[in-house]
Parts: C-alpha cells; sequence; structure tokens
C-alpha cells in the first residue's frame, strides 16, 4: 500500500506534473493540496481518462483547496475540520479507504494576517489534534497526509532559511505539533531518515539548486501503521521539472 502527498501549487497549471508522479509512482491514495480552483474547475478529464478516481474540495477565489486520488473504493467522511464552523477554508478532506482512515490536510501558514494568522494556525492544528485523538480512540488505523506548514526541529530547514519566530518554526507551532504526534503517531520520514531526514519545499529561485529547503510536508501515521511502515521518500524529480511546484510529493510505503 503506497500513500502519498504533493502540494501542487495549482492544479490546473500542474495538471501534468500530477500525472507523471502517478506514473512513476503508482500510489494506492495522492492527496493534493492547494489547488487554486473552485471545485468544479479542477482539470477532471485528464485524471479520469488515466482511471483515477477523484474527490475534489475546491475554494473559490484561487486559494487553498484539497483533493484525493486514488483507484480504490473509498467512502467520504468529512470535507472540512470540525470545530469552527466559521471555517470555509477548504484544507481539510477524511476518507475512509482500504480498511484505513486517511485525512489530507493543508494546514495553515500562519504568516499572513498578522496575529489572527498566527492563532487561527494555532486553532486549527488543536481541531486536528482533537479530530485525530477522536479517530483513535476508535481504534481507527490513521494516517494524516499532507503540507502542515511546521518544520518540527531545527534539522528540518536550512539554516538561516527562516528567521526564528517565522510561524513555520514558531515555538508555538512546534508544541502544537508534538502534541499531535504524542497522540501516538510516527512522523514517517523521520522515522526511517532521522538523521538526514530529506526536504519537501524549496522556494522558487535558486533554493532547489543549493537545497536551501523546509521539510513542511509529512505523513503521520498510528503506531498500527508505523508498524507496517517500509519506505518514505521525497520524490525531487518532480521539483527539478519545468515550471514545478515549489514542493515535491511525500510518498509512503506499508507492507
Amino acid at each position: 500500500m503506497k500513500l502519498a502527498t504533493f502540494n501542487v501549487n495549482s492544479a490546473r497549471r500542474r495538471a501534468p506534473h500530477i500525472l507523471r508522479v502517478l506514473e512513476r509512482h503508482a500510489p494506492d491514495a495522492l492527496f493534493l493540496q492547494e489547488l487554486k480552483c473552485r471545485t468544479e474547475e479542477f482539470p477532471r478529464l485528464e485524471f479520469a481518462a488515466a482511471g483515477w478516481n477523484l474527490h475534489v474540495v475546491g475554494q473559490p477565489g484561487g486559494r487553498n483547496g484539497v483533493a484525493l486520488l486514488t483507484k480504490h473504493p473509498f467512502e467520504v467522511l468529512a470535507e472540512s475540520l470540525p470545530g469552527e464552523d466559521e471555517d470555509d477554508h477548504a484544507r481539510f478532506l477524511a476518507v475512509r479507504l482500504a480498511g484505513m482512515t486517511l485525512a489530507g490536510i493543508y494546514l495553515p501558514n500562519g504568516n499572513s494576517g498578522g496575529e489572527a494568522g498566527l492563532h487561527y494556525k494555532w486553532r486549527w492544528m488543536e481541531r486536528l489534534r482533537e479530530w485525530a485523538a477522536d479517530r483513535l480512540d476508535r481504534g481507527d488505523p490513521l494516517a494524516i497526509l499532507g503540507d502542515f506548514n511546521v518544520c518540527p526541529t531545527d534539522a528540518d530547514l536550512a539554516p538561516g532559511a527562516l528567521p526564528p519566530l517565522d510561524a513555520l518554526v514558531h515555538p508555538g507551532s512546534r508544541a502544537r505539533l508534538r502534541a499531535l504526534e504524542h497522540l501516538g503517531l510516527t512522523d514517517a520520514l523521520r522515522a526511517l531518515h532521522p538523521q538526514d531526514a530529506p526536504f519537501t519545499y524549496w522556494d522558487y529561485g535558486a533554493a532547489f539548486e543549493s537545497n536551501r529547503g523546509l521539510r513542511i510536508d509529512h505523513v503521520l501515521l498510528s503506531a498500527d501503521l508505523a508498524e507496517r511502515l517500509a519506505e518514505a521518500t521525497v520524490d525531487t524529480l518532480a521539483r527539478s521539472e519545468d515550471q514545478p511546484s515549489d514542493h515535491a510529493p511525500v510518498l509512503v510505503a506499508l507492507t
């Protein structure tokens, strides 16, 4: 079983890139983030023609958006994260697939909107923890995949890449990510690459060539899935292509 996540930074612009990732890796489930389109604007035909089932949660205004691509049957559990009724951002998609609960997330960045933006990020993380705790209490095999917009430690970014109070490295953001993991979730990339977990994001310009990156895209696994973890990789080829996303896909293989 292969699970993957990819912040595509515009689904319409990156449709060929997504198709190449699907061809290279044939994941059982690929979650996308930052679609930057309405649900009805997603380029469905290209993927349906290749045999992929889709579920898209877009947002007006060219912002946010998440989606799932799979060839398996699945049940949609939620298209939004519970806990804040007025939150209309398209950042969360949870499904039941192959006996697992899978959630694709696009966690708020937290650097826009001043203090209010940072606090929205933190509330979102707290809501995610509550949701995950509920699923784990039910005994669900659980994987949370996506762009978390948090570098867990200083080893997860190039030296000097971000100021110390940037929302991606802020102690408050890191503490909330640790609280989520302390429910019993394993960071798949860190588990298999304890000393050198690869970056997953490089800003445009010379950052990729100089490997001045960040590790902000994660796959968190419940204990029963972590026991099955065989491989965790980052597809840097996708970031090296012409007109790429600024993120690279993260893939995990379960036995």
